[in-house]
């Protein structure tokens, strides 16, 4: 097999002070943290869709890069991107892709011989993982969004055709995430929400995508798939109001149509910021309801109010992000997927490697400074003492509930201005603290 990048050797770590370009300098794959190699703790992933078929194209503009892997017809290009896709993956030491169906294969004209398509598609693909058995598939999901058919969404269009259709696809998606050993399996709600109430039937749209989620929990465990379904939450982009906004409005439809326990949550940094959240924000709302499960990693502009899905360079945010992993234990079936291209400038083949190399790097470090702010301790311990409150007195006899609104009147009768049993919050000295231990490293 011809190679797609000759000119790229594998990516190997120099280390910080290294000038190459084409290195690594702080993911060291192979370095031995707690027990497990790095790449273990990481889990990096290549997306499919931005690195193997993102050819640049924006509203604005055709593709700059291309993205053909020298191939004019659809079923060469497919097998030719999975050829490049694992020569890539190999070059950069990533263990984990993720896609979906139309990634992988293209539309064909009728579903029977699209899914023969995709299927011959994913006969090849599972050829390519023996021949890389290091390789594995994280996550797959269904492209249940760009096809006309989807105007109007998929679980929740307006027609019983689409949802019969929307359904038909993704039964076929997880067959073929089963099959290729993915640990998890996606919904992304690309346009499952409204633009407008005046021609919405709100309710029946939230009933029918939970009946659409059961349908799917309930397929895929009697095809004996053990993997986490996961949700991603976004706000906007491109339907007006999504029913999957954030983590919060994500954990309280799964507690309302009885999903909670079958589903965790994926949670991308662009989508956090796009909510006016904080990436970290999301993770810790994940966190803390037991529902964390796997991250798309990727940034946007804060001067563009868009989806712009930039290469993570943002060591503060990879920091605070893998602060929230580390707490919730790692990860077990998800991991850190690049949901992120190179910008529309950046066109040439070497680019690719340059990204990952910068995402990855910046995940690595951010990796290594959560560990050191958690051993630190400082952070946990000045938040134990802010709350000490809560663990004597009258703060305990609330959590117990030995106390209601009566004896808390009587209490603070009593006790009189309670402004003397603030502290200040500090939050300047912290953030010195975790840039000093940034540095430090």
């Amino acid at each position: 097999m011809n190679e797609f990048f000759p000119d790229i050797k594998k990516i190997t770590y120099e280390g910080k002070s290294s000038r190459n370009p084409l290195a690594f300098k702080y993911y060291d794959p192979d370095e031995i943290i707690d027990g497990k190699k790095m790449r273990e703790h990481l889990k990096f992933a290549v997306s499919w869709w931005h690195t193997m078929c993102g050819d640049g194209t924006d509203m604005f503009g055709v593709g700059t890069a291309d993205k053909s892997w020298g191939e004019s017809y659809p079923e060469a290009r497919s097998k030719a991107r999975i050829d490049a896709a694992f020569e890539i993956m190999d070059k950069l030491s990533i263990d984990y892709f993720c896609f979906h169906d139309r990634d992988i294969s293209p539309e064909y004209g009728t579903l029977a011989e699209t899914n023969a398509r995709f299927d011959a598609a994913v006969d090849y693909l599972a050829e390519k993982m023996k021949e890389y058995p290091d390789k594995k598939l994280l996550w797959g999901t269904a492209k249940a969004f760009d096809h006309p058919r989807y105007m109007h969404g998929a679980g929740t269009s307006p027609s019983a055709d689409v949802f019969a259709y929307a359904a038909a696809q993704i039964k076929h998606a997880i067959d073929a995430t089963i099959r290729l050993g993915g640990t998890g399996y996606v919904f992304w709600g690309g346009r499952e929400g409204y633009e407008t109430l005046l021609n919405t039937n709100y309710a029946l749209e939230q009933d029918n995508m939970a009946r659409l989620l059961h349908m799917a929990v309930d397929y895929a465990r009697r095809k004996g798939f053990t993997g986490d379904f996961y949700i991603e939450p976004k706000p906007k982009e491109p339907t007006k109001h999504q029913y999957d906004f954030d983590a919060a409005t994500v954990l309280g439809f799964l507690r309302k149509y009885d999903l909670f326990d079958d589903f965790r949550l994926n949670i991308e940094a662009n989508h956090a910021t796009l909510a006016q959240h904080t990436f970290q924000h999301e993770l810790r709302v994940a966190r803390e309801n037991g529902k964390f499960g796997s991250i798309d990693a990727n940034q946007g502009d804060p001067l563009l109010g868009w989806d712009t899905d930039q290469f993570p360079t943002n060591i503060y945010d990879a920091t605070l992000c893998m602060y929230e992993v580390i707490k919730a234990g790692g990860f077990t079936n998800g991991g850190l997927n690049f949901d992120a291209k190179a910008r529309r400038g950046s066109f040439t083949p070497e680019d690719i490697f340059l990204s990952y190399i910068a995402g990855m790097d910046t995940f690595a470090l951010g990796f290594k400074a959560a560990r050191a702010l958690i051993a630190d301790g400082r952070l946990d311990k000045f938040t134990e003492e802010r709350y000490a409150s809560w663990n004597t007195g009258i703060g305990k006899k609330i959590i117990s509930g030995d106390v209601g609104f009566e004896e808390l009147e009587q209490y603070a009768l009593q006790r009189g201005e309670v402004t003397d049993s603030l502290s200040s919050g500090r939050q300047e000295m912290l953030e010195a603290i975790v840039n000093n231990i940034l540095f430090s490293l």
